[in-house]
């Protein structure tokens, strides 16, 4: 892909003036408390399992359910399945590793709890009404089970899912089968709490059901990025969108090309779902912008008509937009990238 170093200065300069209009939100209210569940999960003694397991549940009653079965995917009863206690011990004891590692990475953890906080409080000031989560509540859990689940308790975050790209779980044949490199890339800490806003704003608009065309879809991926913009203001675009620089700056600079691309192949209205899945979901490039493209190219086509849309709009709320007919913001939107 080609890039120019003139206009990458530019856009980065944009980027940080970009956020001149951020509202004051400290006088939000918001409750958030951090729970290390898995700081007493991985203390349980084994040898007397049940007992420590009823305990645990005193602290987590909705949590400890939802952990056992949806993340480390045990069925049946904890005081009478063998199964089940089996396979918690042999969890316990093949990701105790994982665990200490967690421990270093995360023995401070006010910073990411400070950020994901003030994430909710711009989500309380554009969304009022929404109930925003009081707990962050951390575990350890397998490698290729939840990075985060939005529970009822709170928002749930797998820490074994941001100890750093080099971590020795992600470099092995399991863990690059799981998730190859362009995916691990991104398991560090300062994507904690975007990912964290993602689930939010996943809550507050579902994705809806149903064939769209290629660029609806493009379009309500970029309502959701646009959002994340907001909610997450002083974060970086390169980690909002999950991009490298280098990538970022080259959509930008071949913005017109991407979107020319789109048009001259007929794909712009494209109901195939090997299509949309093609140009919106993880892959690690796209070849026919080059080897250095990023996957999911057509998440920034969507953010870009998005933003574009809002420009002629904006007095429109978030709401507002999240609400609008994708078809209806692509044609007013008029985006013609040169």
């Amino acid at each position: 892909m080609r890039k120019t170093l003139l206009f990458a200065i530019a856009v980065s300069f944009l980027a940080s003036c970009g956020n001149s209009d951020i509202p004051d939100v400290s006088n939000v209210e918001v409750k958030l408390q951090t729970k290390h569940f898995e700081r007493d999960f991985f203390s349980i003694d084994t040898n007397q399992l049940i007992p420590s397991l009823q305990q645990l549940n005193g602290k987590y009653p909705e949590f400890l359910q939802d952990y056992i079965q949806n993340i480390l995917g045990l069925q049946g009863r904890i005081d009478t399945g063998t199964h089940v206690q089996n396979g918690l011990k042999s969890f316990i004891a093949t990701y105790k590793p994982v665990f200490d590692s967690a421990e270093k990475k995360f023995r401070d953890f006010d910073k990411i709890q400070n950020d994901v906080k003030r994430g909710l409080q711009f989500v309380k000031y554009y969304f009022p009404a929404y109930k925003t989560p009081e707990s962050i509540i951390t575990f350890v859990g397998p490698i290729e089970g939840f990075q985060n689940v939005l529970t009822s308790e709170g928002l749930a975050v797998g820490l074994q899912s941001y100890l750093g790209r080099d971590f020795f779980l992600y470099n092995t044949e399991m863990g690059q089968t799981t998730y190859p490199a362009y995916i691990s890339r991104r398991f560090s800490p300062e994507y904690i709490p975007v990912n964290s806003m993602k689930n939010i704003i996943s809550d507050i608009y579902p994705a809806a059901p149903g064939s769209k065309s290629l660029v609806d879809a493009m379009v309500e991926k970029g309502k959701e990025l646009y959002v994340l913009d907001k909610v997450l203001p002083e974060t970086a675009d390169t980690l909002k969108i999950g991009y490298t620089k280098n990538q970022l700056e080259g959509c930008y600079s071949n913005e017109g090309l991407i979107w020319n691309f789109f048009l001259k192949n007929n794909l712009v209205n494209s109901i195939d779902a090997d299509v949309h899945k093609y140009y919106l979901e993880e892959g690690p490039n796209t070849p026919e912008f080059g080897q250095g493209a990023p996957g999911s190219i057509g998440t920034f086509v969507g953010w870009q008509i998005v933003k574009q849309w809002m420009e002629k709009n904006p007095k429109t709320s978030l709401a507002n937009l999240l609400n609008t007919d994708a078809r209806k913001i692509f044609e007013e939107s008029k985006y013609r990238p040169k």
